[in-house]
């Protein structure tokens, strides 16, 4: 067999990781050598998602999944800026001087964003929005400056476009006034036509953010630290700002392509044939660098597909680009927006149907054929909840009367017809809907998870899922077979209907439960879902008898396991306010067990790398101290996170400290169906960020507002306004129906944001249930939560008055004492961190976190 042959890739973004990840999948013979040098000091990560940041998603959860590259035949490089091409010896060479040979080489460094010819343009505090670290910075100053000014910043945003809008939304979301300068006469002039940018622009400055059309910035100045503090535009006027984010477009970063005299388009961008290789055929371009047709575009879609195309070509088979596929569907500050197709009507002879509600603020169109039969394209604004079934029919009659899709549902004609085999239901990922069929049919796939692992349609930005859900369930219908909503195998029941049939039965036993509801014996769903839901009703103990055996892997010891294997503590610290002694003692425990200690966007102190029969002894002192568990392990309550509120801040108008401790200590050990985090802030200035919680209170002169529904994570909500103007007391009811009512309905691992959504009637009819009491049971609500309060008990606490129950910490049966040889660490910045396998084979690391040895 030959040696393998080497491909290095150049750059390390959302399309080379696409690239190398569908490689690998297809090389089975390992034909290919990777290398992907990247010129960020991070590896791969979800630019799409950079917006979450400001949301709640730190770096590490936009990071893509590095398992994908851990191959042996891999190597990424980052911070590794390739500076020249050397066509005639196959070579790269990066800034630091490393010589990197090639078979093939690909292009994937994407694009910049672009630079405005202004006087000020490189003042401190103007930004643009390309990058994590751009990201990063634009936080850091806006705290900085808010901090130095001792007021709310004013922000600017020069560029309407798809970035400038979720830029806008980023810097109200970290408490700035902000303001969009767009300079022609509509936003996102890219996708959107006149009236459905009118639309879209009326319903942003309904949330807060003015918009500002056919305006030209011409100038920026600085005040005499360098510090920006106004714009100048076209018209002459002048306007006062402490925070610029420049969002004007972007530019393909092809130089390297020039300086090796590879073809450029005179536009820019590194011209591909369909095969997506260059004018010289052992290098190829792929994303945003690349030029087809004379386009460069700026969507992920396009860039995956060439990645597969380039990987098809390497391994010998056909493929070919076919045109950039501009379809994008996105929320802008809680509006949706979508555009497809000719969305500009610029086919000739093209027929427009629209629909405008300015009162709803809902504005679609769609374009049609000469004949009125073909779908050519459209533009959904307000309510995009069509774009999943109409993208697929570009090109393709659309097989019904067009107000089917326009119109209100109580208004509308149904739609007719079923999605053709070859229409692309997935663009991201290339799938279309024969074969999400072919995937239940032939592949036996049961659900629309088990298809999404098979075929990966909805594994990229998720907007297709739904659409996937329903050709799954159709399809199992049409095959026969049952679509079943039943938690598991063992239940045909969901988790609602379930957590019904134990209250009303009483049954306190997985056994019980099984023998009368279920079949078999149960497995790693329904076993901890019905651990959760004996939890909520009866506020065991969830290491008493039988529920022992049914928690997940972190319940077991009510820690969250690590990667190395070893344990994090995380003790309670309602609020966020700890006394100095309590801080003493959270650092004499580290330091005494050698733990690595971390501040954590929930305002509490996580320790890491306790090993297992160290956490009896750990949680001791911490309990003797005054602390609790913090319930990190579960799927509970985790913290409420406040600002200092009224009692120290010269802008609070309420006790947020006051009311987040309150919280807290009430709905602490409270069991639900996913993870629940709250906010309380003390103004509108929002510092708690209250507003990407599942619960957020905001304190207005007033008395306390409600938000619901919001959370970080990989899809990122703000919480929307449940009520407003409430007492402590009418505060406190309110959290207490939703969230009982929530554990009560909510499917399993569902959060409160998508529960909320799939509520039948939306938050109005939560809203009836919390406060009108629709369903006649807010008093059953009242006092199932007054149970959980008065029967609430530390479970560490509980646990090391129980033998029994200690029993459960040991490393090993045979020896309880004995640490786990496995663990090892090295210092790193005056901490422990777990050891590489290069570090415990080379010399002197911590073994078991406590005695230092060298291993030869």
């Amino acid at each position: 067999m030959l040696p393998p042959a080497s491909v290095v890739v150049v750059g390390a973004g959302m399309v080379a990781h696409r690239f190398v990840e569908s490689l690998l999948a297809r090389d089975v013979d390992g034909r290919w050598r990777v290398t992907v040098l990247g010129d960020e000091r991070r590896a791969p990560y979800d630019r799409v998602g950079l917006t979450g940041y400001f949301g709640g998603r730190s770096a590490d959860d936009l990071a893509l999944d590095p398992a994908s590259l851990a191959h042996e035949r891999v190597r990424v490089e980052t911070d590794a800026r390739v500076v020249s091409i050397d066509r005639a010896n196959r070579t790269v060479t990066t800034a630091s001087g490393d010589v990197h040979a090639y078979d093939r080489l690909v292009l994937a460094t994407g694009s910049y964003a672009a630079r405005l010819a202004l006087d000020g343009f490189d003042s401190r505090g103007c930004f643009v929005y390309r990058t994590l670290d751009d990201v990063i910075a634009l936080r850091d100053w806006v705290a900085r400056r808010s901090a130095e000014l001792g007021r709310p910043l004013r922000g600017a945003v020069v560029g309407g476009g798809l970035l400038g809008l979720e830029a806008a939304g980023a810097l109200q979301a970290e408490g700035v006034a902000p303001f969009v300068l767009q300079s022609n006469e509509r936003l996102m002039s890219a996708q959107l036509d006149l009236g459905g940018a009118k639309a879209l622009q009326r319903l942003i400055e309904e949330r807060g953010i003015d918009v500002r059309t056919s305006s030209v910035t011409t100038r920026v100045d600085a005040d005499k630290t360098g510090a920006v503090c106004g714009l100048e535009l076209r018209d002459g006027s002048w306007e006062p700002v402490d925070v610029v984010v420049f969002t004007v477009g972007v530019r393909p970063r092809d130089e390297l392509a020039r300086a090796a005299e590879l073809r450029v388009d005179p536009r820019g961008g590194v011209v591909i044939d369909a095969g997506c290789e260059t004018s010289d055929p052992a290098v190829l371009a792929i994303g945003e660098v690349a030029s087809y047709d004379g386009q460069c575009v700026g969507l992920v879609a396009p860039g995956y597909a060439m990645a597969e195309i380039a990987a098809t070509r390497l391994l010998g088979g056909e493929a070919a680009f076919d045109g950039f596929d501009t379809s994008a569907k996105l929320k802008l500050s809680g509006v949706e927006v979508a555009s497809f197709g000719d969305a500009f009507a610029e086919t000739p002879n093209a027929l427009d149907v629209t629909y405008a509600d300015p009162v709803s603020g809902v504005y679609k169109k769609l374009v049609l054929s000469d004949d009125a039969q073909t779908l050519l394209g459209g533009i959904l604004v307000g309510d995009a909840s069509a774009y999943g079934a109409l993208r697929p029919l570009v090109g393709r009659a659309l097989g019904g009367d067009p107000a089917a899709y326009l119109l209100p549902a109580d208004l509308a004609p149904a739609a007719q017809g079923e999605l053709p085999a070859d229409a692309i239901v997935c663009s991201c990922n290339g799938v279309t809907a024969g074969t999400v069929r072919d995937a239940v049919t032939e592949h036996q796939c049961a659900d629309a998870a088990e298809v999404k692992a098979c075929t990966k349609a909805g594994a990229a930005c998720g907007s297709c899922f739904t659409l996937v859900k329903k050709l799954v369930a159709t399809e199992l219908a049409a095959s026969g077979r049952e679509v079943s909503s039943g938690l598991c195998e063992h239940f045909s029941f969901t988790r609602a209907q379930l957590f019904d049939m134990v209250r009303v039965s009483e049954l306190r036993t997985f056994t019980s439960i099984v023998q009368r509801f279920g079949k078999g014996r149960g497995c790693d769903i329904c076993k901890p879902a019905l651990a959760s839901i004996l939890a909520s009703l009866y506020s065991g103990h969830v290491l008493d008898g039988e529920l022992a055996t049914m928690q997940d892997t972190n319940d077991h010891v009510m820690a969250n396991i690590q990667r190395d294997g070893s344990y994090s503590v995380v003790p309670r610290i309602p609020g966020g306010e700890i006394t100095p002694e309590g801080l003493v003692v959270i650092g004499e425990v580290a330091r005494d067990f050698g733990l690595y200690t971390k501040i954590t966007g929930g305002q509490r102190i996580d320790m890491f790398g306790a090993r297992l029969e160290q956490l009896p002894d750990i949680w001791r002192r911490l309990v003797d101290a005054g602390f609790e568990s913090g319930h990190a392990y579960g799927k509970s309550l985790r913290t409420v996170k406040s600002c200092v509120g009224q009692t120290w801040c010269r802008y609070g108008v309420q006790d947020s400290v006051g009311m987040a401790v309150q919280l807290e200590l009430r709905y602490r050990g409270l069991r639900s169906p996913h993870k629940l985090k709250f906010g309380v802030s003390g103004c509108a200035r929002e510092c708690a960020e209250a507003r990407g919680k599942d619960i957020g209170v905001i304190a207005t002169e007033a008395g306390w507002n409600l938000y619901v529904g919001g959370n970080g994570g990989f899809t990122p909500r703000h919480a929307e306004l449940f009520a407003e103007g409430l007492d402590d007391e009418g505060l406190l009811r309110a959290i207490d129906r939703f969230l009982m009512f929530y554990i009560r309905t909510a499917d399993r691992l569902q959060r409160t944001a998508p529960w909320a959504q799939d509520y039948e009637g939306g938050l109005e009819a939560l809203k009836a249930v919390v406060f009108d009491d629709s369903l006649g049971i807010a008093e059953d609500l009242d006092r199932a939560m007054a149970s959980h309060v008065d029967a609430y008990e530390d479970e560490w606490a509980a646990t090391l008055a129980d033998p029994d129950k200690l029993r459960r910490f040991e490393s090993f049966v045979n020896a309880p004492d004995v640490a786990d040889p496995s663990l090892a660490y090295v210092a790193e910045r005056g901490q422990p961190r777990p050891a590489t396998a290069e570090e415990r084979s080379s010399g002197a690391v911590l073994i078991g976190g406590t005695t230092l040895a060298v291993r030869s």
